[in-house]
């Protein structure tokens, strides 16, 4: 699963959405076809995992895959039945803040049909709504 190797704190404030600043990651720059999402939500580790290999099992390990996202901010979680109080929960799981218009999956190497295929096999295990461009 995707987590940063080193980090400089363990533990970190969850930030909120904003509007105002504009995704860097809107064009395609290395594939042909992309996966691009049209609203903001936190993307899990284990949901980029279960999109990547279902992107690569549906190529058949032909053409090339690019991972546009990174999860890199923590989540905390104290156990079940714990009382408040003494502390931050430990780290959980690791997301991805995803905005709107941000570039997720890029693939090369395809035909249209079959490029077209593979990405909505893997936009089905994403949990926001996603669409498929083309260069």
């Amino acid at each position: 699963m995707l987590f940063p190797k080193k980090i400089k704190h363990k533990k970190q404030f969850k930030s909120k959405f904003n509007n105002k600043k504009i995704s860097l990651n809107h064009k395609m720059i290395y594939g042909k076809f992309a996966l691009k999402a049209l609203e903001e939500a936190c993307l899990t580790a284990k949901q980029i995992e279960a999109t990547r290999r279902i992107i690569v099992r549906k190529m058949h390990r032909l053409g090339f895959l690019w991972i546009r996202i990174f999860p890199n901010i923590p989540v905390t979680s104290k156990p079940i039945e714990s009382r408040m109080g003494k502390g931050k929960g430990s780290v959980s799981y690791w997301i991805a803040k995803i905005k709107k218009g941000q570039i997720l999956y890029e693939i090369s190497g395809f035909s249209h049909e079959i490029a077209k295929q593979v990405l909505m096999s893997g936009s089905k295990k994403l949990p926001i709504k996603t669409k498929i461009i083309f260069k």
